[in-house]
């Protein structure tokens, strides 16, 4: 295992000094034997486990909002923020990983994200609150430099596969996120949610740093340089530009739903409790099989083809609750059927699209992942917020049809791709 790691080291060092083409197939395929199995399962847990605290909130958005004293038509921002903060992370903290050693960088932001965490645990007020979700964002986007760091290990023609499943405990923490959260919640009350969570962020940290290999990277420029050359690269990768749009029209759509899918469930029409609500938001990790898929899909070349179907089945994963709007059973069976296909919809394209963004140069990948983040979180930050807002002042059906105008201007877009 450790020679794994030194190979690994010296075909770094080799990039750095521009000779990656003296390196053998051969070479190559003894750094592929010696990736251990053990290390990619551990980067998926690490990735769900920290961007899980995005997704905490969303189903005690209603909860959260009366103890803190915030209005209904400003409690999606109790999600929006932390998206944001998301964001910021993704523009200025991401990037960091094409010129300093990924390791500390991973543990300095999961140290920021439990003080975070702790705050929030102790808040009682909207402010300290709001600004300690923000930060919470922030430190999250640790697990967007273990994702790059897992396809570095990775070769050409199992990328996809390697990504998909690291992706796949990304997108696990997600979907699970809102059940464990609601769960919590409803045995402790919702500021042992983000206790609970400082104390697993803190144990991952021990673990990483004494398990991880460290990763120097080979690029030799400046914070300042590195920041500027994002724009340049924004301008001049169309894939880029094509896949973050599609990603943050249906993240966009991902958000809304289920922000406000836990108000439609509490109300009235269906009186669901938290308990409820978290089998609910539980059936939707279904979704995430769709992950490991997708990327194999994409290593056989099959990107395009699989990308559109994954924005079909967002557009009718949002069209079956307009369809059929009942409070019965079978409402909630369309709900949990919808849930499903958006998951994996939105599972599937984010894969698709990070496995075409690792496929260029690895000396900028690490930009080109906290672009493609940063703007689909965007669309997520505006989903959560208009989700809030629209189903306070129309309702259900209202953010229904908002959300599926998201993905049909995908598909649109998708349409003038060239084969």
């Amino acid at each position: 295992m450790l020679f794994g790691y030194q190979i690994s080291k010296l075909n770094v060092q080799y990039l750095k000094k521009g000779e990656e083409s003296t390196l053998s197939a051969s070479k190559k395929q003894t750094v592929e034997k010696h990736i251990p199995t053990w290390l990619i399962m551990l980067l998926a847990a690490a990735c769900g486990i920290i961007v899980a605290n995005l997704y905490y909130a969303q189903p005690l958005v209603g909860v959260i909002s009366s103890s803190i004293g915030l209005s209904a038509n400003s409690s999606g921002f109790i999600v929006t923020l932390t998206q944001i903060g998301y964001v910021v992370g993704l523009l200025f903290v991401v990037p960091m990983g094409d010129i300093i050693e990924n390791k500390r960088l991973i543990i300095v932001s999961l140290l920021l994200t439990a003080v975070a965490l702790a705050i929030t645990a102790l808040s009682k007020q909207s402010l300290p609150f709001l600004a300690a979700s923000f930060v919470i964002g922030v430190g999250s986007v640790a697990a967007q430099v273990l994702v790059p760091f897992a396809s570095y290990l990775a070769p050409e023609s199992s990328r996809g596969r390697v990504v998909g499943n690291v992706m796949s405990g990304l997108l696990l923490g997600i979907m699970l996120a809102r059940p464990v959260s609601s769960l919590v919640a409803d045995f402790f009350g919702w500021h042992a949610v983000f206790a609970l969570s400082a104390a697993a962020i803190l144990i991952l940290v021990i673990v990483l740093w004494k398990v991880l290999p460290a990763r120097k990277p080979s690029l030799d420029t400046s914070y300042t340089a590195l920041l500027g050359s994002m724009w340049h690269l924004l301008r001049t990768t169309p894939i880029l530009r094509r896949r973050a749009a599609y990603h943050a029209c249906v993240f966009a759509t991902f958000s809304l739903f289920w922000t406000t899918v836990p108000l439609l469930l509490s109300s009235p029409i269906f009186g669901f409790s938290q308990k409820e609500i978290a089998l609910f938001a539980l059936v939707g990790v279904a979704g995430a099989v769709a992950a490991p898929v997708a990327g194999r899909l994409a290593d056989r070349g099959w990107t395009r083809p699989a990308t559109g179907i994954a924005l079909v089945t967002v557009i009718i994963s949002v069209l079956l609750p307009l369809l059929i709007r009942t409070g019965s059973p079978i409402g909630v069976a369309v709900l949990v059927i919808s849930a499903i296909l958006l998951d994996a919809g939105v599972s599937a394209n984010l894969v698709l699209g990070q496995r075409a963004i690792f496929s260029l140069n690895p000396e900028i990948r690490g930009r080109l992942n906290g672009l493609f983040m940063a703007i689909f979180f965007f669309g997520g930050a505006i989903g959560s917020a208009i989700g809030g807002w629209i189903y306070a002042t129309g309702g259900w059906s209202a953010a229904l049809w908002i959300g599926m105008a998201f993905p049909i201007i995908a598909i649109l877009y998708f349409v003038t791709e060239k084969k």
